[in-house]
């Protein structure tokens, strides 16, 4: 079976959502899904090097979830890095082995930030878990 990230389903499906982030949220600098073993699926925006990003996303979730594992604080919802020019939020994709990753610039309330990478796993979460999903 082909690779998760190189599913052209997949791919088309995560395109989809990210585009309807940015449309929600013109704040959205950058946004990408990777694999939980730091793939990329796809992204949109910035001028940055996405391959390397993956893999440090995929990091930066795994150590997410030993912290919360460690302070028993149950399953972990959501990682921030908050700079000076704005916020990353990384999501994991309930039924998947993904993350979504999304960059905000500095002028969007970190609120809206979290509601539109929220809808947006939830939007891919119906998409690939779907029984009409050919990949299911």
């Amino acid at each position: 079976m082909t690779s998760i990230h190189r599913q052209q389903s997949v791919i088309d499906a995560c395109n989809a959502v990210i585009t309807e982030m940015r449309d929600l949220a013109p704040s959205l600098v950058f946004a990408s899904v990777i694999t939980e073993d730091g793939f990329e699926v796809t992204h949109l925006g910035g001028s940055f090097d996405s391959g390397r990003l993956a893999s440090m996303t995929s990091s930066v979730q795994a150590l997410g979830d030993a912290v919360a594992r460690e302070l028993v604080m149950g399953q972990s919802g959501y990682v921030v890095i908050a700079g000076e020019s704005g916020h990353m939020l990384q999501l994991r994709v309930t039924g998947q082995s993904l993350i979504l990753a999304a960059l905000f610039d500095n002028h969007e309330l970190l609120g809206k930030a979290l509601a539109t990478s929220r809808r947006g796993v939830q939007r891919l979460s119906e998409l690939l878990n779907s029984p009409h999903n050919p990949n299911q």
